[in-house]
């Protein structure tokens, strides 16, 4: 159903739903939730804007509670909590409902409430992701964020928030749709996490350590020592025409856009690098942190970067994952010349010095390259399908609520 008039009721609904929502304070429809019963044994948890409850051990390695733990407040399953810290993702707090224990302890600074009869809590958890509240919350804030960042606004402001409410049924229905949305999304988040541990460790297994012993082989052939002279030259032809490129660590080689970052090159180009499809280009300074792709272009680049051609009939992307490698990384800080304490330069003839071991077998390259393609693939369609079901998410919030 589409809302067809100006009755108080959201855009998109539920089929068989009619009745208009009902405007409530959140004081008429909340209890607040404070003090505990003396049991410190509980997990003491912490909200992230991005991830919802988390344990304060995993978040900050330790629990950070100490003296104050005694004054923390005792959350029960389906209570909420508002933390009023501000955050680029939630510049007027979060609203979270604790789902994973029975009991926790949470910081005293929270405000913690839970819902009254005919109130579902995790619609409520839901309505604040809509950010429909927001301008009401700012309006109550007296101030911008104190000195630890919580922003100024009182329990007692905090409830006098209004929202828009349908009828319990309709609140259950909603509270399903969001958890099956959410579910996927979390779990394609975890695939995610998977696939880039998964790469992380291949990276260091596939490839020699500093002995030339590799944990996994393609091949029963050896590992040969050679300079990367041996194998690379330094493109040094200027082009002031053509696609501008960038290279970052996470995406490599790519088209410049302005949407990313400002271009702050002049207008004179004639100094610019070409660049051909599988070059390699890596920015010399943040070598060490794994700035560096293939091309799938045929550009230019800022002269600040450096453009290296296969001398033979080389399989670029091996080299790329090879340069990817932690311990390679490592390498290459050792190699480059320090500008500044935290500024490190790998120009070529540096870089060309440098000692690697590579496959007399070329058929063990195309494996491993085509091994980390695959992997990349699959991260990359989990990132598509994540920002899909983001998006579908966001609209349903806007559409769905009032």
């Amino acid at each position: 159903m589409t809302k067809s008039d100006d009755k108080r009721v959201p855009a998109l609904r539920f089929k068989g739903f009619t009745d208009e929502w009902e405007q409530r304070k959140l004081k008429d429809i909340t209890q607040r939730v404070d003090g505990n019963n003396g049991n410190m044994n509980l997990p003491v948890l912490t909200i992230s804007a991005k991830q919802g409850w988390m344990t304060q051990s995993n978040r900050f390695s330790s629990v950070i509670a100490g003296a104050e733990k005694k004054k923390y407040t005792l959350l029960k399953k389906g209570n909420l909590s508002y933390n009023h810290g501000n955050s680029k993702i939630a510049p007027f707090g979060t609203v979270f409902m604790l789902k994973t224990y029975s009991e926790a302890l949470v910081p005293k600074v929270y405000h913690s409430f839970k819902a009254k009869k005919d109130i579902n809590p995790y619609f409520l958890e839901v309505y604040f992701q809509t950010r429909k509240m927001d301008p009401q919350l700012r309006k109550y804030i007296s101030s911008s964020a104190r000195m630890d960042g919580l922003l100024n606004i009182t329990y007692s402001w905090f409830e006098q928030v209004r929202l828009f409410l349908p009828n319990i049924e309709e609140q259950n229905k909603l509270e399903k749709l969001f958890d099956i949305l959410n579910k996927h999304i979390e779990l394609q988040q975890r695939k995610l996490n998977d696939l880039n541990s998964m790469k992380s460790a291949l990276l260091q297994d596939v490839f020699p350590n500093t002995q030339g012993i590799k944990k996994i082989k393609l091949s029963t052939q050896e590992w040969n020592l050679q300079k990367i002279s041996s194998i690379f030259k330094e493109r040094n032809q200027r082009n002031k025409n053509g696609m501008l490129l960038s290279v970052s660590i996470s995406k490599g080689v790519y088209p410049f856009s302005e949407n990313d970052r400002k271009d702050n090159s002049s207008n004179d180009k004639s100094n610019y690098k070409e660049v051909k499809i599988n070059d390699l280009a890596y920015n010399s300074m943040r070598m060490w942190q794994g700035a560096v792709g293939v091309s799938k272009y045929n550009g230019i680049v800022s002269p600040a970067y450096t453009v290296i051609t296969p001398k033979k009939e080389e399989n670029p992307n091996f080299y790329y994952y090879y340069f990817k490698n932690k311990r390679m990384l490592f390498n290459f800080r050792q190699h480059s010349q320090g500008l500044t304490s935290d500024t490190w330069n790998l120009k070529f003839p540096l870089f060309e010095k440098i000692l690697i071991q590579v496959p007399s077998d070329r058929e063990e390259e195309q494996r491993i390259s085509s091994l980390f393609k695959q992997i990349d693939k699959s991260i990359k369609l989990s990132k598509i399908q994540i920002k899909k079901l983001t998006s579908i998410k966001q609209f349903l919030l806007q559409n769905m609520f009032i």
